[in-house]
């Protein structure tokens, strides 16, 4: 009886496009394998490749906020922002990517309509904090190193406006699709849920949504990063330039510049499918294209739960040697450190 009452309304559950000319709407992503639209095979290394996103990003993560409640020299409020990034990493790997992780292998959404929209909701609001929290972090640091304002000191509480500022942001973002404006559906193989931006539905405003998070968590977090890492590039080449015979001055902006560079990228490797993807679409309404496609922006925003610890944290010299420290492989993260030394890697932009 429930199956018929849900086959009774697709526009709510699954997609009404085309794959390939075969119409797919009678095929629902919540009752049955979703076989017509990949292998066994394709289906079960999805299922492995998220359970390796999982296992890895919730352990970097829970060892980022581990450590952090460990050794006293890393709470420092620079490193706030960097905590609450984890946070929502391990959100997005625990909810996201373990859900992705099992639906990939019995090959249907299983969890239903209903844990479809929790998921796609979790798993957005945690993307969504991760992204601006890489633009709060590029504004720290151009704030602390650069000193556009001067004396100015950036304090704690700061910090934690700053993280409260990611969150709120976020919720701007995921929310809407819960209450008519978009929603949340099956997406790519049907095994993970997000945000409708590739279906014809007019009913849910789709295009107006898409061009919202274009321009609210794309276009604006990414200007902020370019013209923050920009500003303090700048600076450190004229640093480099004025101190040319200083051997430790050049290394530092070689150093910090292959940074920055890792930082955008890691942004656009995370953030750009999903835009390009969905402005196409949004441009190119009525063409025919392989829903295969729309599950690798899915693929690269869940796989940044590991590659953002990566370059944020591990290439941290203090996070990486009180990490090495817990798991019993260094000395590095004993409790009497000097105090120049309980200073974040953030504020340097690099290793060490």
């Amino acid at each position: 009886m429930r199956a018929n009452r849900d086959m009774e309304l697709p526009e709510d559950f699954w997609i009404p496009i085309s794959l390939d000319t075969k119409n797919i709407t009678s095929l629902s992503p919540f009752l049955v394998p979703q076989d017509h639209l990949g292998s066994s095979g394709l289906f079960y290394t999805m299922a492995a490749f998220m359970f390796v996103l999982f296992v890895v990003g919730t352990g970097i993560n829970i060892l980022t906020i581990g450590c952090t409640i460990q050794y006293k020299k890393l709470r420092s409020h620079l490193n706030y922002i960097l905590v609450n990034l984890a946070i929502a990493n391990l959100l997005v790997s625990c909810v996201g990517s373990s859900t992705a992780c099992y639906s990939f292998g019995v090959k249907y959404f299983i969890l239903g309509p209903l844990g479809c929209k929790v998921e796609g909701f979790l798993a957005t609001l945690g993307g969504m904090v991760s992204l601006w929290s890489l633009a709060v972090i590029a504004f720290e640091r151009w704030l602390v190193i650069c000193k556009p304002l001067g004396n100015f000191i950036f304090k704690p509480d700061h910090a934690i406006a700053c993280c409260a500022f990611t969150w709120v942001f976020a919720l701007c973002a995921a929310v809407p699709p819960l209450c008519g404006w978009s929603r949340y559906i099956p997406e790519g193989l049907q095994c993970s849920c997000g945000p409708d931006w590739y279906t014809t539905n007019n009913k849910y405003n789709n295009e107006s949504y898409v061009m919202f998070l274009f321009c609210f968590c794309f276009a604006v977090p990414f200007s902020t990063i370019v013209f923050c890492y920009g500003q303090l590039l700048i600076m450190l080449k004229m640093a480099a330039k004025a101190q040319a015979e200083s051997a430790s001055t050049q290394k530092a902006e070689r150093e910090v510049t292959r940074m920055v560079v890792l930082m955008v990228m890691g942004f656009l490797v995370c953030w750009l499918p999903y835009t390009s993807f969905a402005l196409w679409i949004v441009n190119n309404r009525g063409q025919t294209f392989d829903l295969r496609m729309a599950t690798i922006p899915s693929c690269f925003s869940k796989a940044s739960t590991v590659y953002n610890p990566v370059i944020y944290i591990i290439f941290n010299k203090q996070f990486r040697t009180c990490m090495l420290s817990m798991l019993g492989m260094g000395g590095g993260g004993d409790e009497e450190s000097s105090t120049s030394q309980s200073v974040t890697e953030v504020s340097k932009v690099g290793p060490a």
